[in-house]
């Protein structure tokens, strides 16, 4: 049985990760997830597998040294898919330390505990040993041309302390395997969506905002673009580099679904208009005016647009969720599940919230 430590379990990608992990390959995995639980960690996100003999919760950091070694001399890890990051851009604007602290040294402790755990005495690695490290499009700044598209080539440009940490700790993984010949991979997604994901992200904000008749904050004109993932999507594609990738190369995740933010906050409002029943005082609540342009972010970049064309051609994936299926899936998700939401909003969340948004 293979033996899978995912780090950042508890949040949006990694716990829609390990549903998809133990769903699809139940009886020959194990799953030890390894999340020190920020705010965006959240273990009701897995409280169904909670139970379950193949899975397997430690709080713990990923900077504690001592604690992810003692996982490795616990457990014989065959592979680490690292998804634990500092992931919001506004955060890092604020507070670029911590983003550095956790993405760069973060992934440093667990490379060399990895490297420590698996390394034999010529040098060489175990057959079944990896390590994918979750990157993302940020990485490559901005595009400027209308019909240009990141690709694995694309240079790196970062423009915020968050996509400068994910660079720092992607180029640290690429020095591993190109000095130690570490078994790695490393991927780069675009902007994911589905259930769990923390309402400080566009799509779960803007849901949240609707349905309670608050305003809709869109940063400057609301043209910048992106391309839509939806996280199960991801999900297989992380599976498809670690059944089929060649170790040492980096994929690119993208859903072939670029659109304007404005446009997004548009879709979002007619699918709960039409989602919601009459009788639902919510719907109510839900109108066009609550659109609120607040000032832009700094450094905010303009269009990201990914190729999955490598992954497509050597791996066979390809995104299978269109934009409207995938937010009608989520915003249904959101309906349906109020006290997850009303649990991850209560505290912090609303101080933080009327920090960014409040005063604009």
């Amino acid at each position: 049985m293979e033996t899978i430590l995912v780090t950042g379990g508890a949040g949006f990608i990694g716990s829609n990760f390990i549903h998809y992990m133990l769903e699809s390959r139940a009886g020959a995995i194990k799953i030890i997830n390894l999340d020190v639980l920020t705010y965006a960690g959240n273990l009701e996100n897995l409280k169904d597998v909670s139970d379950r003999p193949d899975y397997e919760f430690v709080k713990a950091d990923i900077r504690d040294k001592a604690a992810v070694e003692k996982i490795f001399k616990d457990n014989d890890i065959d592979t680490v898919v690292h998804f634990a990051a500092e992931s919001h851009v506004d955060r890092s604007i604020e507070n670029p330390g911590i983003f550095v602290e956790t993405n760069v040294l973060g992934t440093l402790v667990l490379l060399n505990a990895a490297r420590a755990a698996w390394e034999l005495k010529d040098g060489s690695y175990p057959d079944g040993k990896r390590f994918l490290h979750v990157s993302t499009d940020e990485v490559y700044g901005s595009l400027s041309d209308p019909d240009d598209y990141f690709y694995e080539t694309t240079p790196y440009d970062p423009h915020s302390p968050y996509s400068a940490s994910k660079a720092s700790s992607d180029f640290l993984v690429k020095s591993y395997v190109d000095t130690y010949h570490f078994p790695a991979f490393i991927t780069n997604c675009s902007n994911n969506y589905g259930p769990y994901q923390f309402p400080e992200k566009l799509i779960p904000l803007i849901i949240n905002n609707a349905l309670s008749g608050k305003p809709l904050p869109v940063y400057g004109d609301g043209k910048n673009v992106r391309d839509w993932l939806y996280v199960e999507d991801h999900a297989r594609g992380i599976a498809a580099v670690l059944d089929k990738g060649r170790l040492g190369e980096k994929y690119n995740i993208g859903g072939h679904n670029e659109k304007e933010n404005i446009e997004i906050v548009h879709i979002i409002l007619d699918t709960l208009r039409e989602l919601l029943p009459d009788s639902d005082p919510r719907k109510e609540l839900v109108k066009d005016d609550l659109i609120t342009f607040v000032t832009d972010r700094k450094g905010h970049d303009r269009r990201y647009a990914i190729s999955p064309e490598k992954i497509g051609r050597e791996l066979g994936w390809k995104p299978e969720t269109d934009f409207a299926s995938g937010i009608r899936k989520t915003i249904d998700w959101y309906l349906h599940n109020e006290e997850w939401l009303a649990h991850v909003t209560s505290g912090d969340y609303q101080s933080y919230y009327d920090k960014m948004y409040g005063q604009r």
